[in-house]
């Protein structure tokens, strides 16, 4: 991952602290976190850094991190074609460990969402994690078939 931890907890801090931005709710209205979340601003805030704006694998820490960061926009294809919402899901949220997520350098975004300032519950975590699943559906290329 980073090879200076320092530098990647002050990130996850930062960007969980510009991530209380993305959760906005109305002072006397209770809205569920589906209707809140962007997938494309939770992206840009959590995920960009190192994977690019594009979603390549070519953001701004990529040239920093012990393995580089892989194309987001070609899960589907190198998976036959097929796009698992849930795979993808699991893969955020730390329950199918990948090379470079986790480990003592940087923490599962489940995990990290949870420890938020704004003490989201675990339906605002799972809200948050489809927003960005739903947003990485949308920049695969080549044709995508859903997996069951």
């Amino acid at each position: 991952m980073i090879g200076n931890k320092s530098a990647c907890w002050t990130f996850l801090a930062l960007a969980l602290s510009l991530g209380g931005l993305l959760f906005a709710q109305g002072p006397s209205t209770k809205a569920t976190p589906k209707e809140n979340y962007v997938g494309s601003e939770l992206y840009r805030v959590y995920c960009a850094t190192c994977h690019g704006v594009s979603a390549k694998g070519d953001g701004s820490l990529a040239d920093h991190l012990r393995f580089r960061p892989p194309d987001l926009t070609l899960i589907a294809k190198r998976n036959d074609g097929k796009w698992s919402a849930e795979k993808v899901s699991r893969m955020i949220d730390g329950r199918e460990p990948i090379k470079g997520h986790g480990g003592p350098d940087m923490p599962v975004w489940g995990d990290a969402f949870k420890s938020t300032s704004q003490g989201f519950d675990e339906e605002s975590v799972k809200a948050k994690i489809q927003a960005l699943v739903a947003y990485l559906e949308s920049l695969q290329e080549g044709p995508v078939k859903q997996e069951k």
